[in-house]
C-alpha cells in the first residue's frame, strides 16, 4: 500500500484517481497510526516550503518519517514542493527541511534570464542522466507538466536521474537508494507520468 501523506498542502485528489486507475493500492494518510502500515509514501506538497515544514513538524511527522524512511528505509517519493522538503533548506524560506537528501533549493529567478516568466509553468522533455528503475518504460519522447519557482542543487550530481531546461538545465528527478523525488507533477502528466508511479510502485 502506497501512503500520501495529507497535510494539507497537496494534490491528493489528483494522485488517488489516477493510482486507482492505475490499480495501484493506495490510500491518504493523516495520522501516525495510517502512516506505519504503508509499505511506501508519496510526500506531495503545493506552495511555500517554509509552511510546508511548520505543517509537518506541528503534526509531529518530520520525526515519524526520518524513522520509517531513514531507519526502516521504507522507499518514499516526493513531489514538486515534496520533493524539496527532502533536501536541507531552501531560499524560499528559513526553516530546515527534511534533511534526508544533501543538498539545497533556489530560486529560479536568480539564474534564468528576465525573460522568462516564473513560476515555470508548462510541459517539459526530459534528459535521462542514469538508469533508474523509476524512469523504466519511458523513451526519449517523455515529457511533464511543470509548475514551480524554485528547484533543487544536490550536493551529490549522481543521484540526479533526469534533468530539464527552462533557461537552464536542472535537476528534475532525484534518487538516492529508496528515496526519491520528482519535480514535475505526475498525476498532470499522462501517460509518462502513469508510468512513473507505476515504477515506484514496482520499487
Amino acid at each position: 500500500m502506497i501512503g500520501v501523506l495529507h497535510y494539507g498542502l497537496g494534490n491528493i485528489a489528483s494522485l488517488l484517481s489516477m493510482m486507482e486507475e492505475l490499480d495501484i493500492p493506495a490510500v491518504m494518510v493523516q495520522s501516525e497510526e495510517a502512516m506505519r502500515k504503508c509499505e511506501k509514501f508519496i510526500l506531495p506538497g503545493v506552495g511555500a516550503f517554509d509552511e510546508a515544514m511548520i505543517r509537518l513538524r506541528e503534526r509531529g511527522w518530520d520525526e515519524i518519517l526520518s524513522e520509517i524512511v531513514l531507519a526502516q528505509k521504507k522507499p518514499v517519493l516526493g513531489v514538486c514542493l515534496g520533493l524539496q522538503l527532502l533536501f536541507e533548506g531552501s531560499e524560499e524560506g528559513h526553516e530546515k527541511g527534511l534533511g534526508f537528501l544533501d543538498g539545497k533549493v533556489v530560486a529560479l529567478r536568480r539564474h534564468i534570464g528576465p525573460h522568462l516568466p516564473v513560476p515555470h509553468m508548462g510541459w517539459n522533455y526530459v534528459s535521462f542522466e542514469k538508469p533508474s528503475p523509476l524512469t523504466k518504460a519511458l523513451g526519449p519522447e517523455a515529457r511533464f507538466y511543470f509548475a514551480h519557482s524554485y528547484f533543487v542543487q544536490p550536493r551529490d550530481p549522481n543521484t540526479v536521474v533526469l534533468t530539464s531546461e527552462y533557461g537552464i538545465p536542472f535537476p528534475c528527478a532525484i534518487e538516492k537508494e529508496h528515496i526519491m523525488g520528482v519535480q514535475f507533477h505526475p498525476e498532470r502528466s499522462h501517460s509518462f507520468g502513469m508510468q512513473i508511479l507505476k515504477n515506484f510502485w514496482a520499487i
